[in-house]
C-alpha cells in the first residue's frame, strides 16, 4: 500500500505534538512500492529530504519543506535458529515495544531492558537505542532497506552499522538516504540477565522470580514512575545524550560534586549523568509558556500544550549553555532537530 500527499500534517507523526506539516508526504509498506517510487519519480531528488518513523527522536522548528519518507512495513517472523539463538526479523513499522512484547512472550532475551522506549522499529539501529545497560545494537544481526541515491536495495552487517553510543552510520554518512525496511535481531533462547544498571535489580525482585517478564514489568515501572507518557504529556524521551568525558575530567568533577553518578565507558572516558547535571543547574521543573522541563526527569523536556519547536528548541539551548557555564561540559543533544 503506498500514499502520497501534498501538504501533509505532521502533527500525529512526532511524538512532541508539534503542529507543522510536511509539503510532500509518501507513505509505503512494501519495499517494493518505495523502488516503484523513487524510480518513476526523479523529481523527489531535488528536495529536501529525511525519513520519519514514530517521530519519536524528531523536533520539528517550522514546516517542512521537501519530502518525508514514512516506512510503515509490518511483520514480525522467525528467519533461523539454532540451539542458542533465534533471528527474528521485524518490519520498520513496527511498534517498538510491541516487539519487545513479543520477544519476552516467546522467551527471547536481549532487549528485554530497552521495555517502552516509544517508537517504531526502524528507528532502533538508527538511534542506537540503549537503556538499562542494554542497546539495540548489540542484538541487531542486519539491517534491511532501500539506498535513495543507488536506487537499490541494499543491508548492512552489525559491523557495517558502526553502532556506538546513541550512534550509527545511519545518522551519519547515510542521514536521510537510507531508508530502512525491516531489521534482523539475533535474540537468546538463554539469556543472560542484565540487572546491574539503576534500580532493576531492587524492581525485578520485589515482583519474585528473575526472569524475562519481572524484568520488562520492572523496567515498565521504573519508566513509569519517572519518565511521561507521550500520549498524556507531549515529549521526545531523553532531549540529551549523557556526555562522555576523558576519565581524569570526570574525576575532577567526582571530586567537587560527590553525588554526581559517573560510569565507565571504556578507552579511559567516562559517561556523565546529563540529567544530574541539568537538574543541578536548576532547571528541573522549569516552565516558560508552553515548553518546560520534566518535574521528575530533567533530561525530558515536555509541550505542556502549544509549544512550538522553536520554543522547546530555544529552552534546550539555554539549558545547554547554562550547564557549559557551570561544568564546563557540552551537551549533545540525542533528538533531531529538524
Amino acid at each position: 500500500m503506498i500514499r502520497f500527499f501534498e501538504n501533509y500534517s505532521l502533527k500525529t507523526l512526532n511524538t512532541f505534538g508539534i503542529d507543522v506539516s510536511a509539503r510532500y508526504f509518501f507513505e509505503f509498506t512494501e519495499a517494493e512500492d518505495l523502488k516503484t517510487f523513487v524510480a518513476s519519480n526523479d523529481s523527489w531528488k531535488e528536495d529536501r529530504m529525511i525519513v520519519l518513523g514514530g517521530g519519536s527522536n524528531m523536533l520539528f522548528l517550522s514546516d517542512f519543506d521537501g519530502l518525508v519518507f514514512h516506512p510503515n512495513s509490518k511483520g514480525i517472523y522467525p528467519v533461523k535458529e539454532d540451539r542458542q539463538h533465534i533471528w527474528i526479523e521485524a518490519g520498520a513499522g513496527e511498534n517498538w515495544d510491541e516487539f519487545v512484547q513479543y520477544t519476552v512472550d516467546y522467551k527471547l532475551g536481549g532487549i528485554e531492558n530497552l521495555s517502552l522506549i516509544p517508537g517504531n522499529v526502524g528507528a532502533a539501529p538508527v538511534q542506537n537505542i540503549g537503556a538499562y545497560g542494554q542497546e539495540a545494537g548489540n542484538c541487531i544481526e542486519t539491517v534491511k532497506g532501500f539506498d535513495l541515491m543507488e536506487n537499490t536495495a541494499k543491508e548492512f552487517s552489525a559491523d557495517e552499522c558502526e553502532f556506538s553510543y546513541r550512534n550509527s552510520i545511519f545518522k551519519r554518512k547515510f542521514k536521510n538516504r537510507f531508508i530502512i525496511t525491516s531489521v534482523v535481531f539475533k535474540l537468546d533462547k538463554f539469556p543472560e540477565f542484565n540487572l546491574n544498571y539503576g534500580s532493576v535489580l531492587q524492581e525485578v525482585e520485589t515482583l519474585g522470580e528473575v526472569n524475562l517478564r519481572n524484568i520488562r514489568q520492572a523496567v515498565i515501572d521504573i519508566r513509569n514512575s519517572k519518565l511521561p507518557q507521550v500520549e498524556e504529556l507531549p515529549n521526545g524521551g531523553s532531549f540529551f545524550k549523557n556526555p562522555v568525558v576523558p576519565a581524569e575530567k570526570a574525576n575532577r568533577l567526582k571530586s567537587e560534586f560527590p553525588e554526581l553518578p559517573v560510569y565507565p565507558a571504556g578507552d579511559e572516558k567516562m559517561k556523565v549523568a546529563a540529567g544530574w547535571l541539568i537538574e543541578q543547574a536548576g532547571w528541573k521543573g522549569f516552565r516558560d509558556g508552553d515548553a518546560g522541563v520534566h518535574e521528575k526527569q530533567a533530561l525530558v523536556l515536555v509541550n505542556y500544550g502549544n509549544a512550538t519547536g522553536m520554543d522547546i528548541f530555544n529552552l534546550s539551548e539555554k539549558i545547554k549553555n547554562s550547564v557549559k557555564q557551570r561544568f564546563d561540559i557540552d551537551l549533545e543533544t540525542e533528538v533531531n532537530c529538524v
